[in-house]
């Protein structure tokens, strides 16, 4: 019986742990805890002492955090092999054609094509077939394609798409759509949806993609979060120390120190406010909870760089420690 522990691909992509757990759909949180009580992850690390997870790793994480999902406990499943939770997760016969070879793909978006055959390594678990520019060109360009996933890229689909994403998938032969968007209005997303699309945002990375198709295949969506969703963490300065950074006097030759705690105090407050829509209107519910999840990634990144420039210049606040690995 083979732990994840022995399934390595020193040759392949490195995940650091906030990747690795996104690509999972976990939080970096419950990552380290599986890693702790469990011993999930027997990780490499890199030369400045990160975690770095494997494709496989990753793979297998995604797996355990579906199987976790729909109730079993973690402890029996850490001691499994990959293969025995795919059958889980899967069914056996699904599990058969995600290890048989790489995904083939029938590709809309010529970006998106080039992507992939630039990913490297990172790409060899993707096939493409045959693609072409857009919708139109589906019916004559990719008719009769035999390929696993329908793989459609459109920066801001509407509901005028839909007839088109529908005759192109009734005219490519394929097991799964997948349709991947920049921006998109709630309402055309469920109407994808309820066409049996499997319908999330373009990935940062290949190994996003190679999951999302993966998870099309076994009509699953738990396998990976419609759209990787990245933690937020709680505010480091309360509204009193930012203010108090507005007229701290310090060695920096500019102003850098007030326009930030200025710009982290507004983007706090759209934080703030999103969530008060989200709460009090049903409508847009969604939109405000992404728009707050926005201003809470950005606060985050530019905490980081109060916490730095607090340090460097000594300025009168507490500087909240950096999570490290």
């Amino acid at each position: 019986m083979m732990k994840i522990s022995e399934v390595k691909d020193v040759a392949g992509p490195s995940y650091r742990s906030g990747v690795a757990a996104r690509l999972a759909g976990l939080s970096v949180e419950t990552l380290r805890v599986w890693e702790r009580r469990y011993g999930v992850c027997d990780t490499e690390r890199s030369e400045h002492g990160q975690r770095l997870y494997s494709a496989p790793q990753v793979r297998r994480l995604g797996m355990l955090k579906q199987l976790v999902d729909n109730g079993h406990p973690i402890g029996m499943l850490a001691g499994l092999s990959s293969e025995q939770l795919e059958a889980m997760a899967l069914g056996a016969g699904a599990a058969q054609t995600m290890q048989s070879g790489p995904i083939r793909l029938a590709v809309v978006g010529e970006g998106l094509a080039r992507r992939i055959a630039a990913a490297g390594r990172d790409g060899l678990d993707l096939y493409v077939q045959r693609s072409c520019p857009g919708l139109e060109q589906v019916p004559r360009q990719l008719a009769g394609v035999l390929s696993d996933v329908l793989l459609i890229e459109m920066s801001e689909p509407d509901d005028q798409a839909l007839p088109l994403l529908v005759a192109a998938r009734d005219s490519v032969g394929v097991q799964a759509v997948v349709v991947l968007y920049r921006f998109c209005s709630s309402a055309t997303i469920r109407s994808m949806r309820a066409q049996g699309f499997l319908v999330a945002r373009v990935p940062a990375e290949p190994g996003e993609l190679v999951l999302l198709c993966r998870a099309a295949l076994a009509g699953n969506k738990l396998a990976l979060p419609e759209r990787p969703v990245q933690q937020v963490a709680p505010p480091r300065y309360d509204e009193a120390e930012l203010a108090t950074l507005t007229t701290a006097r310090n060695g920096v030759e500019c102003e850098c120190p007030r326009h930030l705690a200025e710009i982290l105090m507004m983007v706090g407050s759209f934080e703030r406010y999103s969530a008060q829509c989200a709460a009090r209107n049903d409508d847009d519910a969604s939109l405000h909870r992404e728009l707050g999840h926005a201003a809470g990634l950005a606060r985050t990144m530019l905490e980081g760089a109060m916490a730095r420039l607090v340090q460097a210049e000594n300025l009168p606040v507490r500087a909240a420690a950096d999570e490290r690995d």
